[in-house]
């Protein structure tokens, strides 16, 4: 299908506003979610002083928030959500569920929680090193996308030109 020029300049008008809108939803739920974040982790803080001291099941969920907090401003940052980030919370999640949860659960039960998130937490490690060779050898994909983007990389509204044509 052949596209004049005012269908493919509506087009281009369609995706420029497409794109802002994204980028906006995109940076209004990062800040709510940020907020959240910061919030729940000030409750913790609060809590903690209530107690008079900190556990180390409350650090780790501390450090937790921290690595939320951390991803999204990597994004707000590069524009990019590294699979590492989420990785590294799994890996700490799981963690703190090995050291706070596991002492709860029945002797049945014990030692294969102990060893599934014992492996689980090394399948995520070998993830992570696998993950950074991968981008170190042959580049993130995100890489490629940016190459074949158009020299303009704002997103913004092109300027029209009103002026009738004689």
């Amino acid at each position: 299908m052949q596209h004049s020029k005012t269908d493919v300049s509506i087009y281009e008008r369609l995706q420029y506003l497409g794109r802002d809108f994204v980028d906006i939803c995109h940076y209004v739920i990062l800040f709510f979610i940020s907020l959240v974040v910061v919030w729940t982790a000030g409750k913790e803080f609060f809590y903690i002083f209530q107690k008079g001291s900190a556990d180390l099941k409350d650090i780790l969920l501390l450090f937790i928030y921290l690595e939320l907090l951390a991803m999204i401003g990597i994004y707000f940052k590069t524009h990019r959500l590294p699979v590492q980030f989420l990785i590294f919370i799994a890996i700490t999640a799981l963690s703190r569920h090995l050291v706070v949860d596991v002492q709860a659960v029945s002797e049945y039960y014990h030692l294969w929680l102990l060893a599934t998130i014992s492996v689980a937490v090394m399948i995520l490690s070998l993830s992570i090193v696998i993950l950074t060779w991968t981008a170190k050898m042959f580049g993130r994909p995100e890489d490629y996308y940016d190459d074949h983007q158009s020299p303009n990389t704002e997103h913004h509204l092109p300027s029209f030109n009103i002026r009738k044509r004689r």
